[in-house]
């Protein structure tokens, strides 16, 4: 990293990353054989609801990153041509047109992860296709509640359009229980009052002075937790480039983060709606019971 830091031009963001090189081990044996972004939710796979709510925030550009195993994941957003014919032969042009649903301006890039590093290596490899544009991170575990009907905006397009204002990278958080303090990344605010005073019916954004990696209950400064959406200034990657590996022998995003913190800023996002753990087995099951009756009852 040079001394000197040139100021970041918040331009529009169309480019979003998606890890999906984990191999799922809180999913086997669901995951033995099948991406556990490929699991469904309902009648679809949870990684297309991720999709979705990245275009509907205006996002055009879909860079998963992923392993060789996980090459049924491009395919699931390529055009399957003998099935769309055989569809179409038998008059069955709705279903092939819902097979085919990514907008004629967006693209989906794959590149591989190379080593299991982490989630900070994860991102640093996106960066031959990101480059020099700002991005967006949308974890595929986690999947926001698109049948939420109160929300008065999307969250991740609030994200984008607070890193457009302001510049500063934007973190999403949420409110959790104290019995799952212990489960994640918890937001270190720079004055208790942001809490009280931020926390509204609709998202807010506000500085962060840091983030403590799933601290006990007694160690937490907040009980505001790391969702898995980010958008990042292009900067992230000389810091991630510069980071050592740590624990588990792993480049930890919240370490570059915490680089970024200092030269730049960042921003936590307080979430509208709820989400859904898609990752764990547990939260898993009771999410595709939820999703498979909302969309029964919309039949």
């Amino acid at each position: 990293m040079t001394n000197s830091v040139k100021p970041i031009i918040a331009q529009t963001i169309t480019h979003a990353v998606i890890p999906v090189a984990g191999f799922g081990t809180r999913m086997l044996p669901l995951s033995k054989s099948i991406p556990k972004e490929l699991l469904p939710l309902g009648n679809r796979p949870a990684i297309h609801y991720v999709v979705e709510e990245a275009i509907a925030a205006g996002i055009k550009h879909i860079v998963l990153v992923g392993h060789a195993q996980k090459s049924a994941i491009e395919n699931y957003f390529d055009i399957n041509s003998e099935l769309d014919s055989q569809l179409r032969a038998k008059g069955k042009e709705g279903l092939a047109d819902s097979l085919n649903w990514l907008p004629d301006d967006v693209s989906v890039s794959m590149i591989r992860q190379g080593k299991p590093l982490g989630l900070g290596h994860a991102v640093l490899s996106a960066r031959p296709i990101i480059g020099d544009n700002n991005f967006a991170v949308l974890l595929p575990d986690v999947v926001l509640n698109p049948f939420t009907t109160d929300m008065t905006q999307d969250n991740l397009a609030f994200m984008l359009s607070e890193f457009a204002k302001s510049a500063h990278s934007q973190i999403l958080v949420s409110e959790v229980a104290d019995n799952d303090i212990h489960k994640y990344g918890i937001a270190k605010l720079k004055s208790v009052s942001d809490i009280k005073s931020n926390l509204a019916d609709g998202n807010a954004s506000f500085a962060v002075a840091g983030f403590v990696e799933k601290p006990s209950l007694a160690e937490a400064p907040s009980n505001l937790a790391v969702v898995g959406r980010y958008v990042f200034s292009h900067r992230i990657f000389d810091y991630l480039a510069d980071t050592k590996p740590s624990v588990g022998g792993e480049i930890q995003l919240t370490d570059a983060i915490d680089a970024l913190i200092s030269t730049e800023g960042v921003n936590v996002t307080t979430m509208v709606g709820d989400s859904f753990d898609a990752g764990d087995m547990t939260s898993y099951m009771r999410a595709f019971i939820y999703f498979a009756e909302r969309q029964l009852s919309q039949q």
